[in-house]
């Protein structure tokens, strides 16, 4: 989708990297990102202990269909949603730089391009046609009130697995607006977090301010990324941040976010792209009929943590 630039001098590094690969593998010197799920229901900066994931609730709503809603009493409502904070942190050799274009404002997205680092003279591409990298990525303006700016789509989905394995709920969110929101909480570690001064700095600061032309549908181009040692989260009162459990029946399930799904964007390291919660779900006065009111809230609860993991009930 949208794969009209294609870089050929970048084909055998596309390729050799997968979820195994070393770092050496990686082609020419570039320092490339490592994007890290963090569970679902963390807050952003946490390490993903159970104990720490407290960024969620339970939200009975009147409205099915509305992208947030005020949580009401069960008694008046006619779906329950699960909301919770997701998080996705840069915890790799160089910072996850993304530039999207398009020709005119009669277009309604833009193309992505990836600007990759340097190990070399440690400079970042500074614009959308000097990214050495086509993807399968584009953006779009959100015009809804609580976003008005330019999204990323597919950056991240989460979904409720049963245990056999089944999707039993899938997301309605899939736009994000990349920035540097908080450090990651193992960022020491790090060797290349962004200092003082130099390439990383520059682009750190203008990522922490980055509201994706917040405002401005008419432009034609717009900055995404995520500094090393960084991450970018979504609170769990954000429209969309939600999955509806309205019909999930009781039992066990993994609740699982995971970032860039389809590998469009270039990274070191693919296996710690999914992350997941086991919860328990339970109905205490049985679940609703369709079309009827709510008898009384689930009771959900956390189980275990497993960060970095796709499954973990």
């Amino acid at each position: 989708m949208l794969k009209k630039f294609a870089v050929l001098a970048l084909v055998a590094l596309t390729a050799t990297v997968s979820a195994s690969a070393p770092r050496a593998d990686t082609g020419p010197d570039f320092l490339l990102p490592d994007l890290r799920q963090a569970p679902p229901g963390c807050a952003g900066g946490s390490s993903g202990e159970l104990p720490l994931c407290t960024a969620w609730d339970v939200c009975p709503v009147i409205d099915p269909a509305a992208p947030n809603g005020r949580c009401v009493a069960p008694s008046v409502a006619k779906a329950v949603r699960l909301r919770f904070t997701s998080a996705e942190e840069n915890v790799g050799d160089g910072p996850l730089v993304l530039y999207g274009r398009r020709e005119s404002t009669q277009q309604a997205t833009m193309t992505v391009r990836q600007a990759l680092r340097t190990g070399t003279d440690g400079s970042i591409p500074g614009g959308y046609r000097a990214a050495q990298r086509a993807t399968g990525a584009f953006t779009y303006y959100e015009p809804a009130l609580a976003h008005q700016h330019w999204h990323l789509m597919n950056f991240e989905h989460f979904a409720l697995v049963s245990r056999q394995g089944k999707t039993v709920v899938t997301d309605r969110k899939n736009g994000f607006c990349l920035g540097d929101r908080f450090e990651v909480h193992d960022a020491g570690r790090l060797a290349h977090v962004p200092g003082d001064t130099g390439p990383d700095a520059d682009l750190a600061a203008t990522l922490r301010e980055n509201m994706c032309r917040h405002h401005e549908p008419t432009a034609l181009e717009v900055l995404e990324g995520i500094s090393v040692g960084s991450g970018d989260d979504y609170k769990f009162t954000v429209d969309f941040q939600w999955l509806d459990i309205t019909r999930v029946p009781t039992g066990t399930y993994d609740l699982v976010n995971t970032v860039n799904a389809d590998r469009t964007l270039l990274e070191t390291n693919y296996r710690n792209n999914s992350s997941a919660v086991a919860m328990s779900i339970s109905w205490p006065q049985g679940m609703p009929e369709p079309g009827g009111t709510v008898p009384a809230a689930p009771i959900v609860r956390l189980l275990r943590s497993c960060p970095g993991q796709p499954r973990c009930a």
